[in-house]
């Protein structure tokens, strides 16, 4: 085989390559193939979250596709609210969906001010629904980085003042590289939700965690556009634990 042969080849091979990766890439982004499908005997209580991106919602459609419990939007920063949340909340109780409130933390802004949005929007404890959550991740958030200590105070202050309210744990939502960043060492109490779109969390690298965010364009009937799915660790009894926000 000629020198000039086996270049032809080689580009042909590359190039096939480059298109096989340009469609996997494509179908991933379109939500028709994902990396994740954790087992259903595994992993039997199923979820979503969901905020006003998601538009208006057919939550009995939902509840027909074995979605247990929902993560809802209320609030970002210290004074943005979700217009859905309410009509998200309700409807999603009437399909017997459980579902929990999240804000998303913004770096530039105090725990404090952060916590007194959320809790306006979420008020008292409600009975079925699971733990407040808080979003912890870099994407969409503030230029700055503050230091962990720094962060440390703040996400404190949040969690001291929404845990005196509702009376348990907040959980922890967050992306690998915010946790490897800020909470590695930090907040063990608090129940961990992590993202990770490409492999299940492994021990090696996160701590014992409740919940596993494991694809974000995914398509369901009830919703127009793409939505996150979600997985709680172990099975109902397990899951059920989690509603008790009695006490700490």
């Amino acid at each position: 085989m000629t020198k000039r042969i086996k270049i032809i080849i080689g580009v042909i091979l590359l190039l096939n390559i480059l298109f096989a990766a340009a469609l996997v890439n494509e179908l991933f982004k379109t939500g028709l193939i994902r990396l994740n499908y954790p087992d259903a005997k595994t992993f039997p209580v199923r979820g979503i979250d969901v905020s006003h991106h998601q538009g208006k919602i057919d939550w009995k459609k939902l509840a027909a596709q074995d979605i247990h419990f929902a993560y809802i939007k209320a609030s970002e920063g210290e004074d943005f609210l979700d217009e859905d949340f309410k009509h998200n909340w309700n409807a999603a109780k009437d399909a017997n969906i459980l579902p929990g409130a999240y804000h998303y933390f913004t770096l530039c802004k105090t725990g404090y001010e952060q916590a007194n949005n959320f809790l306006s929007r979420i008020g008292p404890p409600s009975p079925d629904a699971l733990p407040p959550a808080v979003d912890l991740e870099f994407g969409g958030n503030c230029k700055a980085r503050p230091g962990p200590e720094a962060l440390h105070k703040e996400l404190k202050v949040f969690i001291d003042l929404v845990e005196q309210a509702w009376g348990c744990r907040v959980v922890l939502y967050s992306t690998s590289d915010f946790y490897e960043t800020y909470l590695q060492q930090d907040f063990e109490n608090n129940p961990l939700w992590i993202r990770d779109l490409y492999r299940q969390p492994s021990r090696e690298t996160f701590r014992d965690w409740q919940f596993w965010q494991y694809a974000n364009r995914a398509k369901l009937d009830g919703i127009k556009g793409f939505v996150d799915l979600n997985v709680s660790r172990g099975d109902e009894m397990q899951f059920r634990s989690l509603l008790n926000c009695s006490g700490i």
